[in-house]
């Protein structure tokens, strides 16, 4: 892999990541809470910035990119779904599509992930095993459904697990351990949960973030993912004749009032 990944903790909770390609110098910011750590990190890297991608349209991803911009001249590609309420874009991309990224020519794709909002995107680089999914699955968890429905939600996450387990998500908070309490309040003495548990503690003991995280792992713990659970049906008051979809929602209803 060319390709080097850098977080960059922003605001109190929030992410954005850089991908630089040492072959091409290419360097492409993923969302933008704010602007000076990103330039700062730009910065100290020596990284000159050619892209942004946004995946979606609240403030707490998109509020630096103005002066990002400014800064650096970057071009910005957002979903056309959600141009009226991004930045000006440059390039608007529609699910399905794949582009690539200047000069380093990193194919991505573009995933559709309604739910938190509905014009929320996520970007797959297929040939670098990244997944940058903002605020749909996220470590241990899944983003709140402020404009989507649980069957929009339910379906994000359905697409996002088909992809091969050794992926790793890039998620835009830092909220791992927030998430884990809750999902070992459902299954609090599954071995995995606990392991994992430990292993965020560690982390965040150490001051170190806790993302990105293997799809393999999200699928093995997180609640949102585990819908053919018994003992997480047995937990959420469901029983064997329930659909997926409503184990799902049960969980995601349960996390809201958690």
């Amino acid at each position: 892999m060319t390709v080097e990944l850098s977080i960059i903790p922003c605001l109190s909770d929030n992410y954005a990541y850089l991908l630089h390609d040492t072959v091409s110098a290419t360097t492409t910011l993923i969302d933008v809470p704010e602007a000076k750590p990103v330039l700062d990190a730009l910065q100290a890297a020596q990284y000159s910035l050619d892209t942004i991608l946004l995946t979606h349209h609240h403030d707490d991803h998109i509020a630096g990119v103005a002066e990002v911009v400014a800064a650096t001249g970057a071009k910005v590609i957002g979903a056309a779904a959600d141009r009226h309420r991004l930045p000006p874009l440059d390039q608007a991309v529609t699910p399905a599509l794949s582009f690539t990224l200047g000069a380093a020519e990193i194919e991505v794709e573009v995933i559709d992930v309604p739910g938190h909002t509905v014009g929320h995107v996520a970007y797959y680089l297929p040939a670098q095993g990244l997944l940058f999914t903002g605020d749909s699955l996220m470590a241990w968890g899944c983003g709140r459904l402020f404009e989507g429905t649980p069957e929009q939600m339910f379906d994000s996450l359905s697409r996002l697990a088909a992809l091969p387990d050794e992926v790793l998500v890039c998620s835009g908070h830092e909220y791992t351990l927030s998430n884990g309490r809750f999902a070992l309040s459902l299954e609090p003495e599954n071995a995995d949960l606990l392991a994992r548990m430990a292993d965020t503690q560690d982390s965040r003991d150490n001051g170190d973030p806790t993302v990105p995280s293997s799809l393999g792992l999200e699928k093995a713990t997180n609640p949102f993912l585990r819908s053919t659970s018994a003992e997480l049906r047995k937990t959420l008051g469901l029983d064997a004749s329930a659909t997926n979809l409503a184990v799902f929602a049960a969980a995601r209803a349960a996390k809201d009032r958690f």
